[in-house]
């Protein structure tokens, strides 16, 4: 049952960004803030929701989000290689989720076609006041 209102939720934001809060990432990606809500029974938290966009061939850079944010992320066009704190790489299609747990090192986020373009939507539970959500590596 929350596996199906997740899904209903991924569907419903994925259709409702916010054009104040878009991002291109410069490698041919872009990321959209479409939603951001205060949850008022854990003080202190909040849910905020990205549409990442992969472009055909498009990848993000090694990265690490905020300590405080756990991660739910749902692939709804495409599919996507992903490899978290150095673990097997693995290729999530439309429909299929994984999560990031606080500290996790995101080294492989990256489109699995050259062809055609990828999107999923990470859900973040972080700190409300982070402001710094990735980090990417440094070289």
């Amino acid at each position: 049952m929350i596996k199906r209102a997740l899904w209903a939720m991924t569907i419903a934001l994925a259709f409702v960004p916010d054009p104040s809060a878009q991002a291109a990432d410069g490698l041919g990606n872009k990321v959209t803030l479409v939603y951001d809500h205060a949850i008022s029974n854990i003080p202190g938290k909040s849910v905020k929701s990205f549409l990442v966009e992969y472009a055909p061939g498009g990848f993000d850079a090694g990265h690490t989000h905020a300590k405080s944010a756990f991660i739910y992320a749902t692939v709804l066009q495409g599919a996507i290689r992903s490899s978290v704190n150095g673990g097997p790489v693995i290729t999530y299609r439309t429909g299929e989720s994984f999560t990031e747990l606080p500290g996790d090192h995101h080294g492989v986020s990256e489109n699995a076609s050259k062809t055609e373009p990828a999107k999923l939507l990470a859900v973040f539970v972080v700190d409300t006041n982070e402001k710094n959500l990735t980090t990417i590596d440094k070289k």
